[in-house]
């Protein structure tokens, strides 16, 4: 198997905690200049906020709404070198709050334009960690997006900028025989929706990606926004589960796990782990592992009433009965990135 090699993890993708000052705040140690920022408030109800670099600073989607792009002065203020820097925005920066960050690279910069598919876009792609952002003006009618990253990608997640409608999200996953056909919305609970004008009803290619002329992904003359991932061996994994209802459900990714969202294909949340907010496994009488959540789709502080996720040298291990990730003859789709990237040598981490 070829393997992902890069110097380090954190130069693709890493979770930072902080605490909030209320006033200006610079944030450093995330390992690169982030051009996606996905910051969340631990300590109070908060939006789910997403600043990326082709909007630019100060401009923000939420996963827990539907609302189109807002601006707000006090909010992300620059990308930098190694952080970020924001404002004094309670729910980036509130006094004394623990706040959670997740950090993706692209490209470092605002973008390029791309004339691969029928659609015009701009994007910045970063094909080493399978991981680009596209933007484009909406047609209203059947296209395809260049995604820039050299391979298909198998998570799309969507957003119209300009109005208030719910996203959209691909994830190759999501039906055994006819994936593109389906969606789910990463700001609702509810399940997969069967509905050709989200993707088209088609597979993504090695260029390109195809939007219908849902008024979610492609309206006319609006801003549209996608997050597209493509799976790396050694550092990122998408896939589906049938949960087993116990202890025994093994999910295999081949790297360390460092961050990890489930969605049942039902109705069911959005629900997030990662090692930075659970560096060790709690033990009681209920569940063995993570048990710390915070759901893409609400807004409440960190949830401790549940978990029981366990991250290995080579996946995942559910050990719990746990309906929303483990549900007897249930359908889970998910997304995984790794602790510790699988160097040149090939020598996979050791197992907590």
């Amino acid at each position: 198997m070829a393997y992902t090699t890069v110097d380090k993890q954190t130069a693709h993708f890493n979770t930072k905690l902080y605490t909030g000052n209320a006033s200006t705040n610079a944030i450093t140690g995330v390992g690169h200049r982030p051009d996606f920022v996905w910051i969340k408030n631990r300590s109070t109800t908060g939006n789910q906020t997403w600043f990326n670099a082709l909007s630019g600073v100060t401009k923000y989607i939420s996963s827990n709404t539907n609302y189109a792009e807002a601006s707000s002065a006090p909010t992300l203020t620059s990308f930098d070198s190694d952080g970020f820097t924001v404002g004094s925005s309670t729910d980036l920066n509130g006094s004394g709050n623990n706040i959670c960050s997740w950090n993706w690279k692209a490209a470092n910069s605002s973008g390029t334009a791309n004339t691969d598919g029928s659609i015009n876009s701009t994007v910045s792609a970063n094909t080493a960690a399978g991981f680009s952002i596209v933007k484009h003006t909406g047609t209203g009618s059947t296209g395809t997006i260049g995604h820039g990253l050299g391979v298909a990608p198998k998570v799309i997640i969507s957003k119209n900028l300009s109005d208030a409608a719910s996203w959209g999200y691909y994830h190759f996953g999501m039906h055994p025989t006819d994936p593109a056909d389906y969606y789910m919305s990463i700001n609702s609970s509810g399940g997969r929706n069967d509905n050709a004008n989200f993707y088209n009803d088609t597979e993504p290619t090695s260029s390109v990606f195809s939007v219908g002329s849902s008024n979610n992904v492609n309206d006319s003359s609006d801003d549209m926004i996608h997050f597209c991932f493509a799976e790396k061996p050694g550092f990122s994994k998408f896939g589906s589960y049938v949960g087993t209802g116990n202890s025994d459900l093994f999910i295999y990714t081949g790297f360390k796990p460092s961050w990890l969202m489930i969605k049942l294909e039902g109705t069911e949340n959005w629900h997030i782990f990662d090692v930075k907010r659970n560096p060790t496994y709690p033990t009681s009488s209920s569940y063995d592992g993570m048990a710390t959540r915070l759901m893409a789709n609400l807004n409440n502080s960190t949830d401790l009433s549940q978990g029981g996720f366990r991250f290995l040298s080579n996946g995942l291990k559910m050990t719990t009965n746990w309906s929303g990730g483990n549900g007897s003859g249930s359908t889970f789709i998910y997304m995984c990135f790794g602790q510790t990237i699988v160097g040149s040598n090939n020598v996979p981490c050791t197992a907590r």
